[in-house]
């Protein structure tokens, strides 16, 4: 179908239902009908999400200049990054406008029906945007690019996981899980917690494009490997100072945290793209990227919240951060560099990297 309609119909599928969800009756009106209807519609955004991240990347990191992958990838995470805050900010608006008996029986409609604004934005922009004009390959049409993707790239798509553990990982653990850690461990307030957070989403914001800037000077591999090593290193240390009474400590230890998830966020929309050959580029990518995501980070939290129960110890989700961190540490260690390589099939891209080297 092309990047350009599928990024298309992603913004529709999530735009659509959110605002339907923003419409849904009620239990009390339409009964178990009505918890079946938000499933699906929190489904089909949820499946949309998870073909718009990635998709969005390669469109971003195939449409740059040699030098500037990096930097214009970031830009992937850093929208996600935007669109958490701007939701937060939404939230916080409609708690702090209404009434909490108006927002229990009315308010919290609203951000819903809003967003399809939001959609009706991204779709004219993204109706502006130029398809992808290169040369095709030759190849024939895959009628499965799923299990096609599977049977010959599964080694790719298993990297493609492990490169992202610690991305998965930090993000869902220190960004998500974290105010609940606050509240319910250090007994932080409610409100404090997301200030602290929203503070330390602000500044992973602006550190991402950062990240992706200086991958394009020194590389994919020394930046990643840099921030997955911090993270493994760092991970109890700085769990530690988020444990402790003083709120700025808690706030440092946090920023902390963004440095390093910034470090990796910033760099992996281009090194993922740089890695996946062009045939099948979007659905490797998309497998290997939302299985990580879904199982890895998906379970943080919970995983998180039982390593605390079983062991008495607040600080145990750092070690799987350090495990995380480890694991991609190992994967990035083991990919060839590629910051200098232009996008190819793997075997073109080896051509090109012994002609350079030869040069």
């Amino acid at each position: 179908m092309g990047r350009k309609v599928a990024l298309t119909a992603s913004v529709i599928l999530m735009a659509v239902p959110t605002f339907l969800i923003g419409l849904l009756p009620t239990y009390q009106q339409l009964g178990v009908t009505a918890a079946a209807l938000l499933v699906f519609l929190r489904l089909v955004q949820g499946l949309s999400v998870g073909g718009e991240y990635t998709t969005s990347a390669i469109f971003l990191v195939e449409g740059s200049g040699p030098r500037r992958r990096g930097f214009l990838g970031s830009f992937g995470p850093f929208g996600a990054c935007g669109g958490v805050l701007f939701g937060s900010a939404v939230g916080a608006a409609v708690t702090t406008v209404l009434d909490s008996a108006s927002v229990d029986s009315w308010g919290w409609r609203l951000p819903f029906i809003l967003g399809i604004s939001v959609g009706l934005c991204g779709l004219y922009i993204r109706r502006q945007l130029i398809e992808d004009t290169r040369p095709q390959t030759r190849t024939p049409p895959v009628t499965s690019p799923v299990l096609e993707a599977f049977r010959t790239e599964w080694r790719t798509i298993a990297r493609l996981v492990g490169l992202n553990a610690a991305y998965a990982v930090g993000f869902y653990l220190c960004f998500v899980y974290i105010t609940t850690y606050l509240r319910q461990t250090d007994h932080v307030s409610a409100s404090k917690a997301l200030d602290i957070n929203t503070i330390a989403i602000g500044v992973l914001l602006l550190l991402i494009p950062l990240a992706g800037v200086l991958s394009d000077r020194l590389g994919r591999k020394p930046v990643m490997l840099a921030a997955t090593g911090g993270l493994f290193v760092l991970a109890w240390p700085l769990f530690w100072m988020m444990h402790h009474p003083d709120t700025s400590v808690i706030l440092l230890g946090q920023l902390s945290f963004a440095v390093l998830v910034a470090g990796f966020a910033g760099v992996s929309p281009a090194a993922m793209v740089e890695l996946v050959p062009d045939r099948l580029r979007c659905t490797i990518l998309s497998v290997g990227y939302n299985l990580g995501f879904g199982i890895l980070g998906g379970l943080t939290p919970m995983v998180a919240v039982y390593t605390i129960t079983r062991s008495h110890d607040d600080l145990s989700p750092a070690f799987l951060l350090m495990a995380a961190g480890a694991v991609s540490f190992v994967v990035i260690a083991g990919l060839r560099e590629t910051y200098k390589l232009a996008l190819a099939t793997p075997a073109s891209a080896d051509i090109a990297a012994v002609a350079s080297d030869a040069a």
